[in-house]
């Protein structure tokens, strides 16, 4: 009996976690219930043991006197106020051009799920962090991890268009820290760099560019426009 409502509760808490908020929602909620502008100054969304999607995002804002905090929780503003911390791989504080936001939360899960059983890697909770990139175009960071929150690895997702366009110890037989790359485009075929002489970088470039070509169909399937969202148009 007693092994029979532990079950029952962790599918419970399972069925919750499927409904938590996405990212998407939860800036909705930030613009309904402080400022509607507030979307447009944001600088990262950040959300951590997410199963698929977390409880509680983290949105990062700028402000003239400097940044706020804003925590989202269960579909409500929760907490709030400014923000002095280290910035996580955005020095200048960029905001997020949300007119090139064509990627929710729950899409960037799918094209990492895709991009985890392309590389052959289980995992059981995502953290993500939503920011720009050095060229100022939003981009997902996706971080994967066993049930023990041990990283498994990291994949960066194009938020404009989805494309998988780096990826950091997610192929087995390399090390947690490899970190593999786009640098081409068009067939694994013409990548100059796919004839290494390491026979396991090889393989791993070889499905690295399998699964970039394999997030660009999940991409069609789960883009979601930010400013048809937020208008209520989607």
């Amino acid at each position: 009996m007693r092994n029979v409502l532990v079950a029952l509760l962790l599918s419970t808490a399972a069925a919750f976690a499927q409904n938590n908020p996405t990212a998407y929602d939860a800036l909705r909620v930030v613009g309904n219930q402080l400022d509607r502008n507030v979307v447009d100054r944001i600088i990262s969304v950040v959300g951590v043991d997410g199963n698929p999607q977390p409880r509680t995002w983290r949105i990062l804002i700028s402000e003239s006197r400097g940044m706020r905090e804003i925590f989202v929780t269960d579909g409500r503003v929760t907490k709030q106020g400014p923000y002095s911390g280290s910035l996580a791989g955005s020095e200048r504080a960029a905001t997020i051009d949300t007119s090139k936001l064509n990627l929710d939360s729950s899409g960037a899960y799918e094209v990492a799920s895709k991009t985890a059983d392309t590389s052959h890697v289980p995992f059981a909770l995502v953290n993500y962090t939503l920011r720009t990139d050095d060229r100022g175009n939003p981009t997902w960071v996706v971080t994967l991890q066993n049930q023990n929150h041990h990283s498994l690895g990291t994949i960066y997702i194009g938020a404009n268009r989805g494309t998988v366009t780096r990826t950091e110890g997610m192929f087995q037989g390399l090390p947690r820290d490899e970190v593999v790359e786009d640098q081409r485009e068009g067939n694994v075929q013409d990548d100059e760099t796919g004839g290494s002489n390491n026979p396991i970088v090889a393989r791993a470039r070889e499905m690295f560019y399998r699964a970039r070509d394999n997030a660009q169909e999940t991409f069609k399937r789960v883009r979601r426009n930010f400013a048809d969202f937020i208008r209520g148009d989607d």
